[in-house]
């Protein structure tokens, strides 16, 4: 079996366990695992009730691997997220006790509830996978995934992410409400125990580390790679933009184009995986003008629209061999 096939017969095992869980979402499943396996981590928004807390654990239980869950409320310290050195009377030295994120899925729960004091203590141990305590810095284990939950900013009790804390979740999804036959079976597989509660992993952390360096290797041409930094590159001359995306957009944009492409099967990218990615990926980095907002286009209908605006290039279809 090669490396594809066994991505492929893997991440399969690791979608039909979630979706006994998270019932009629395969397109949100599959970007979960998608960042997964891009290294990345995961911003899930929605109303609170339709399943995001659900989601990050499903994705959590079906890897056999360490797991914390962090409950975000406005009195968590930054400490109780990165860990704190203790005196020891006994031995009189600090001993240094670790927080929550030291794990390796990382389930932050309505993340939003906390002060931007808090929130920021998850800067340095997203981007740099390391945490820094009192002038030591501590490794933290491979694979690292966030999978954070949070409510519209909008309701009450809610502190709006800061930019730099947006720009590290490589994608955001929203769960959105289920269709009625979706809900239907909720009911009766939810109604009588908790799902989760039977829930057993069906791959370990090892396993998805081999996977990683999978999707490592898959192929991305410079025509394709100039594509993404077009797409990127729109966000920032768009008139409805008050910020446009980073250059750790487009770099989040490739890497996750290139864990869709082993999806498929597939050891190159194409402009397609951009494209379906373009929204996840970009959307929640975005910040709209008065005017857009006045009109009701959100920042997925801009990305949209800038999507087919740029010319898809005709030399990227030809994987490895077009180099």
């Amino acid at each position: 079996m090669s490396s594809f096939e066994t991505l492929a017969a893997v991440t399969d095992r690791v979608g039909k366990n979630i979706e006994r869980v998270i019932e009629g979402k395969p397109d949100v499943v599959r970007t979960a695992i998608t960042v997964l396996l891009a290294e990345g981590h995961l911003l899930i928004e929605d109303v609170p009730g339709v399943g995001k807390t659900m989601l990050s654990k499903s994705l959590a239980r079906s890897i056999d691997c360490s797991v914390k869950r962090i409950q975000f409320t406005p009195d968590l310290l930054p400490s109780d997220v990165t860990g704190v050195s203790i005196y020891n009377r006994e031995t009189r030295e600090f001993e240094f006790r670790p927080g929550g994120v030291f794990a390796n899925i990382v389930v932050g729960d309505e993340i939003n509830r906390a002060s931007p004091k808090t929130q920021s203590a998850l800067l340095e141990c997203m981007e740099e996978r390391q945490v820094t305590v009192d002038g030591t810095t501590y490794q933290l284990s491979a694979p690292f995934m966030v999978i954070a939950t949070q409510n519209p900013i909008e309701m009450e009790g809610t502190y709006s992410l800061p930019e730099a804390q947006r720009d590290r979740f490589m994608a955001r999804l929203s769960m959105g409400y289920p269709l009625p036959r979706s809900e239907l079976a909720m009911l009766d597989s939810h109604s009588a125990a908790n799902p989760l509660d039977d829930l057993e992993p069906v791959t370990d952390a090892a396993e998805i580390a081999k996977l990683v360096d999978v999707v490592r290797t898959v192929h991305v041409s410079e025509t394709v790679k100039q594509y993404a930094i077009d797409i990127t590159s729109a966000t920032r001359r768009s008139p409805d933009l008050r910020l446009g995306a980073s250059p750790r957009a487009s770099l989040h944009l490739v890497r996750a184009a290139r864990a869709h492409a082993a999806l498929e099967a597939r050891d190159y990218v194409i402009p397609d995986d951009l494209q379906t990615l373009a929204a996840p990926v970009l959307a929640h980095r975005l910040i709209t003008n008065l005017e857009a907002q006045m009109s009701g286009r959100g920042a997925e209908q801009i990305v949209s629209a800038l999507l087919r605006s740029i010319p898809i290039p005709e030399k990227a279809f030809s994987g490895r061999a077009g180099g």
